[in-house]
């Protein structure tokens, strides 16, 4: 099958694209970036918000998974006309490059902080919350958040208005090699290894279902399937994990370390029980990687990485050979001119 990928040079998307690659479909990346670009993928370097050279790209396209999207929260909050621009703007030049080009359907990567939204009595009784839980948008917090819940809601209104299928998919908090730097599992390890404190914000006791990011991408390939089709599914952890759960695991694993505390951050997203049943039912998928195995793994790719020298005084790092140059990969035929860099970096990450 020959799908697309936007944001497929990013942390989860470039992980989706190998794991589609390794399941024997044609792929295509749709990505200002390159950074972690698969050398058997097609690549497009086109701005989602460039629709004509969208459009063009998703010519012949079967499936189009649409990660690209702004998703460091404080990047949101610094400049939030940008982030409607890319997570709203760009889901909607999406689907409409997927209408034009008569794509089957459309998978959006969305995420477990939408639930911050719902009914406040949808928590009584204990009971986990799934994808049907109804959502009060005056608590949509976050503006992350809200431009998520537009997203899902531009994918039902072209199922309405065009027949566009689509499947939404809410991610568990993602963790893994290729995270950015700012994610707290990665702050923790870096610091863990460079022998500086860990900073946690607030109390620590704040929870996430934390998602090894390859179980993760062998969620989209599953999502292929068409009982995945006009569904909204969950893709949980399967185990809450506490901030200071996380210190602690780097602590075992990399220790030992010093830990402080800060103040918590505004609009925070605390956590709440979910559902990841519907997602074992139509696609038999649920997370097979224990956290601390997939922390594990991910000490073990950093230390490959090039890094600056820490600063003086703390513990040295060890030496690791550069990383190696990146495969060119294969071009797309006839590819539109490239839009400019501003947006549409694949960043569900």
């Amino acid at each position: 099958m020959r799908v697309a990928v936007t944001g497929g040079c990013g942390f989860i998307g470039s992980h989706v694209v190998d794991r589609l690659v390794e399941a024997g479909h044609e792929v295509l990346v749709v990505d200002t970036a390159e950074r972690y670009l698969n050398p058997e993928a097609q690549h497009a370097r086109v701005d989602i918000l460039d629709q004509d050279a969208l459009t063009a790209a998703l010519v012949d396209t079967e499936v189009v998974f649409h990660l690209a999207a702004m998703a460091d929260v404080e990047q949101v909050t610094a400049d939030p006309v940008r982030a409607v621009r890319l997570n709203i703007d760009g889901t909607a030049a999406v689907l409409e490059a997927a209408r034009r080009c008569g794509v089957s359907r459309t998978v959006l990567a969305s995420t477990v902080w939408v639930y911050g939204a719902a009914l406040a009595e949808a928590d009584l009784g204990g009971e986990e919350l799934d994808e049907h839980v109804p959502v009060e948008l005056d608590h949509s917090g976050h503006l992350y958040v809200a431009s998520k819940l537009a997203a899902e809601m531009l994918m039902h209104s072209y199922r309405e208005l065009y027949g566009s299928h689509f499947t939404i998919l809410r991610y568990g908090i993602p963790y893994g090699p290729r995270m950015r730097d700012e994610l707290v599992i990665a702050r923790f390890v870096q610091a863990a290894l460079d022998g500086r404190p860990i900073t946690i914000a607030g109390d620590g006791l704040q929870t996430r279902n934390f998602v090894y990011v390859e179980d993760l991408a062998d969620a989209h390939v599953r999502a292929l399937s068409p009982a995945a089709q006009d569904q909204t599914l969950a893709l949980e952890g399967s185990t809450a994990i506490s901030v200071r759960q996380i210190a602690d695991t780097v602590d075992r694993l990399l220790g030992p370390v010093t830990i402080d505390h800060v103040p918590a951050r505004t609009a925070d997203y605390r956590g709440r029980r979910i559902s990841a049943a519907r997602a074992k039912r139509l696609l038999d998928w649920s997370p097979r990687t224990s956290f601390t195995d997939g922390v594990g793994r991910y000490a073990d790719w950093y230390r490959t990485q090039e890094r600056p020298a820490p600063a003086a005084g703390s513990r040295p790092v060890p030496k690791t050979p550069p990383a190696a140059p990146a495969a060119k990969a294969r071009p797309v035929p006839k590819t539109p001119p490239a839009a400019p860099p501003a947006a549409g970096r694949g960043a569900a990450d």
